[in-house]
């Protein structure tokens, strides 16, 4: 599994966090979240606790889902 990259975040005046996917607008953490999420973001690996908290991770079940009946081709 590759590490997690192309994520950055923007630290707003009213206390709102806007995380950015490659540009794009992937997620706007407010108030209690907003805190937790830069707390965590300064102890850990930046890109990959971004990561988590879009959502936009890999779940390990990919090569499942390739073999199921839907999706065979």
């Amino acid at each position: 599994m590759g590490a997690a990259t192309g994520f950055a975040y923007d630290e707003r005046s009213d206390g709102s966090v806007t995380i950015f996917h490659h540009g794009r607008k992937a997620a706007v953490l407010r108030g209690d979240r907003a805190v937790e999420f830069l707390d965590e973001v300064e102890g850990g690996d930046a890109q990959l606790v971004m990561a988590r908290w879009t959502g936009d991770y890999r779940r390990g079940n990919e090569r499942v889902a390739r073999s199921h009946p839907r999706n065979r081709g």
